[in-house]
């Protein structure tokens, strides 16, 4: 399959959540966030996002399933009304029973076999409440193999050594057809490439911003291991794996903090394939391919390491390496 109408869906999708994350932030965001069970943040941007992209997907494949992230357990009624606000003016027909049902439709638990998206509405909601790096990240999975993804990163710089570089990235991967970048406000894609280094010295890495979910301490020592010389690059959300794609960076680590954290197969699967498709390779720490025909989780993986293919080998004895030497 080349999947046209499947990429088409869910660019378009994508494209328009960007706009209507955008949007949110620009405006009041008062009373519009709560605290999950977890402790991390969610927002209005993250409910109405997940309903216009399961109402956009409902209309196109009516007989997909849905994995994302957020569900309306435990929310306010006056959060709610607030995503009921938003997401009326983009679809102002729907009811707030559709608008509802759009959000809790997306509960569908993967697996090995049959077709599912996979959707984190807002990766990196921090990143996004700071106004700095976040993502929308949609993908296609298929008898538990990611066949297509799409990350949207609306401020992400086009170049990020030009301060007064075009803001609004989106990745485009489909399985055995390459990754894309374009613009939100330009339909123009290039195709994109990993970085040509083969040796560490000459690498710049990424990592998450927040160290909820990664180590920054390891990762300095995988780092030194490695004799990387260039600091890390720390942003929120699969922004990293859009870095490692086109070339920004050529390693992208992330540690587990603890051995029994894990890792959410929406904060993963589209990134993992447009790294691949750009000529990458992703694994976990112990170089292990990514399984994401388990269910929610990478339950059989630990961390996360994705690089320009050339490095591999090399980061993940390094990573062996430091961890010998704690």
């Amino acid at each position: 399959m080349n999947y046209e109408c499947e990429r088409r869906v869910a660019i378009e999708a994508v494209i328009k959540a960007c706009r209507l994350c955008e949007a949110i932030r620009a405006g009041e965001l008062s009373g519009g966030i709560m605290e999950k069970q977890d402790k991390s943040p969610v927002t209005v941007a993250d409910f109405s996002t997940q309903a216009e992209i399961s109402l956009d997907l409902l209309g196109a494949f009516p007989d997909d399933s849905i994995m994302a992230e957020e569900n309306l357990a435990g929310v306010p009624m006056d959060l709610k009304e607030k995503v009921v606000e938003y997401v009326s003016t983009i679809s102002p027909s729907l009811t707030n029973e559709q608008i509802f049902f759009a959000i809790d439709r997306c509960n569908c638990h993967g697996g090995p076999t049959g077709r599912f998206w996979v959707l984190d509405p807002i990766d990196g909601t921090k990143g996004f409440l700071r106004g700095d790096q976040y993502a929308v990240a949609l993908a296609l999975v298929e008898d538990g193999e990611v066949v297509l993804g799409v990350l949207g990163c609306p401020n992400l710089p086009q170049d990020l050594k030009q301060l007064n570089s075009s803001r609004g990235s989106v990745f485009i991967a489909t399985k055995n057809q390459g990754s894309a970048i374009r613009l939100i406000d330009n339909p123009s894609e290039q195709m994109i490439k990993v970085a040509d280094i083969a040796d560490p010295r000459m690498a710049s890495f990424c990592e998450s911003f927040e160290t909820t979910s990664t180590s920054h301490r390891k990762s300095a020592r995988i780092a030194e291991t490695l004799g990387l010389k260039k600091p890390s690059i720390r942003i929120d959300s699969q922004c990293k794996y859009g870095l490692v794609a086109r070339g920004d960076a050529s390693i992208y680590l992330r540690v587990p903090n603890n051995s029994g954290y894990e890792e959410k197969i929406w904060d993963h699967a589209a990134g993992w394939l447009i790294v691949n498709e750009a000529g990458g390779e992703v694994t976990d720490i112990y170089g292990r391919p990514l399984d994401f025909s388990i269910g929610q989780t990478l339950s059989h993986n630990t961390g996360i390491v994705a690089t320009n293919g050339k490095l591999h080998s090399k980061v993940i004895s390094g990573i062996q390496q430091a961890s010998e030497g704690n």
